[in-house]
């Protein structure tokens, strides 16, 4: 019996936990616009059939729409293909992320920048003491705040709605105050010779001169990446001390890549 006097049965507890279960997943997916299995089990801690229902339940309420290896809330057609396109890479980026975040030490500042495969790295970072993240993305503030004993800093700035991240001078002039030991980050598209490139001009400008100021870059892309060429430079190769990606890559890449002396690591 509870303390209210009413018996409280096994059935009843599981409803109350999908239900809230169902509530996070809803709040993530809303978010960030969209949202697949594997990345959603791991940060909830359940299994991806579990999520595979909350899903598929949630599609049904009208409360997102289901797409191949996630969901999301679009605003077109084209958007879902998109979404589609990442999940493929989900398992990739699980695995880069991991990698990441055990190249991170304890007590010190770290930038992290927004994206699908940056985020990945956040729920690893658990256990870490003294650890300061810097960050222009709302998404990876919102990850960390479920790790209190993580210091967040958030640069501020223009909103960028479609990738939640704070840009132009207000984050740029508030990178002054901070000694930064490493800075974490994705890209559209890396190239051997130009390096690594965004895709949005604005928010690779911001982030281009966030990287201004830290010592080390650490790149995290799957080998979807490779090839791609997006509009603006985000960081040349000299800057990139570390570039982590999957098995898939391209071995001519990756063999100019460690002749230009930036440690490429596979996972």
């Amino acid at each position: 019996m509870s303390s209210t006097g009413f018996r409280v049965t096994d059935h009843g507890v599981r409803r109350v936990l999908s239900y809230e279960r169902q509530r996070e997943v809803l709040r993530r997916v809303r978010v960030r616009g969209a949202g697949n299995v594997n990345e959603l089990a791991t940060i909830i801690g359940v299994s991806p059939s579990t999520i595979r229902r909350d899903l598929t339940e949630l599609d049904e309420q009208g409360l997102l729409r289901r797409v191949h290896g996630g969901a999301s809330v679009p605003d077109s057609e084209g958007e879902v293909a998109h979404i589609a396109r990442e999940a493929a890479h989900t398992e990739q980026k699980l695995r880069i992320g991991e990698a990441a975040a055990k190249l991170v030490r304890n007590h010190s500042t770290i930038l992290v920048t927004g994206g699908t495969t940056t985020e990945a790295m956040l729920v690893h970072l658990h256990g870490r003491e003294g650890l300061t993240v810097i960050t222009n993305g709302l998404n990876v503030a919102m990850e960390l705040s479920r790790q209190p004993a993580i210091t967040v800093v958030v640069l501020g700035g223009v909103l960028r709605h479609a990738e939640l991240s704070l840009l132009g001078a207000l984050a740029e002039d508030a990178m002054k105050d901070f000694h930064v030991d490493a800075a974490f980050i994705g890209a559209y598209g890396v190239d051997p010779v130009t390096g690594l490139s965004g895709a949005s001009v604005l928010e690779a400008s911001t982030d281009r001169r966030l990287l201004d100021r830290v010592p080390a870059v650490v790149a995290l892309a799957d080998s979807s990446k490779f090839g791609r060429r997006g509009p603006v430079r985000l960081a040349g190769i000299d800057q990139v001390a570390t570039l982590i990606t999957d098995t898939g890559a391209p071995a001519a890449a990756v063999a100019a890549l460690a002749e230009a002396e930036v440690d490429v690591r596979l996972v």
